[in-house]
């Protein structure tokens, strides 16, 4: 588990709520903490060595990436995934990512398509192993990339928060599967487009909304079946 391989007590006296905050990121994404589950302060405290205020501190930055409820004179709880959730998401994160892929275009560099090309490498090991969580974890990096190359602040800020709780979703649901070599090719397709200097903007845009979208449907489908066990 995340937390019993972090140290009881973090080593730098300087930004110890975000150490704080990335630990308890983890373990929330990878299930060491359920939904509903009350992250109790005088335990963390112990555990991580630190007074209260880098810990509130760290409660509040999982708040605003939507992993927690801060409710006063009650506590922090690990937020409840529901199907509303799931439905507000990823809609918008799809137009808007497909809006970054768009505003990519015009500052992309070879250097940035090496780094892309090297991710995509990385995918394609992952679902030769059948190895989902790499799998996953360099998806996240792939969508990184091109989100940063859009070069807009505000859409990247924007996007951190939405993509962050997109990802707690797919944690939570261990049993989540989906075609990996589907999956690949999408995203080998989206990097062909990347490089080819006389793409339409708008195809790029597309393809990216799309491949989102979809997930969305497949993640309700199963949503569906979970709710049924």
């Amino acid at each position: 588990m995340v937390l019993e391989k972090t140290t009881t007590r973090m080593d730098r006296p300087v930004g110890l709520g975000a150490q704080v905050a990335e630990t308890l990121t983890m373990a929330i994404l990878e299930g060491e903490f359920k939904g509903g589950d009350q992250l109790v302060e005088q335990d963390l405290q112990s555990h991580f060595g630190v007074s209260r205020s880098p810990l509130r501190e760290a409660f509040r930055e999982l708040e605003k990436k939507g992993l927690v409820d801060i409710i006063p004179r009650r506590g922090t709880f690990v937020k409840r995934i529901s199907r509303a959730d799931i439905e507000e998401n990823f809609p918008v994160r799809a137009a808007l990512e497909g809006l970054a892929a768009r505003l990519a275009l015009a500052h992309i560099s070879e250097g940035d398509l090496v780094q892309m090309h090297a991710v995509l490498k990385r995918m394609k090991s992952a679902v030769k192993a059948s190895d989902t969580k790499t799998y996953y974890t360099q998806h996240l990096v792939f969508h990184e990339l091109f989100i940063q190359f859009s070069a807009n602040k505000l859409l990247i800020a924007t996007l951190d928060a939405l993509r962050m709780q997109s990802l707690w979703h797919r944690f939570s649901y261990q049993y989540y599967l989906e075609d990996l070599q589907k999956s690949f090719q999408v995203h080998q397709e989206i990097y062909e487009l990347f490089r080819d200097p006389n793409v339409d903007p708008e195809k790029v845009r597309t393809l990216v909304e799309d491949h989102i979208n979809m997930a969305l449907g497949r993640f309700i489908d199963y949503l569906q079946e979970f709710e049924r066990e």
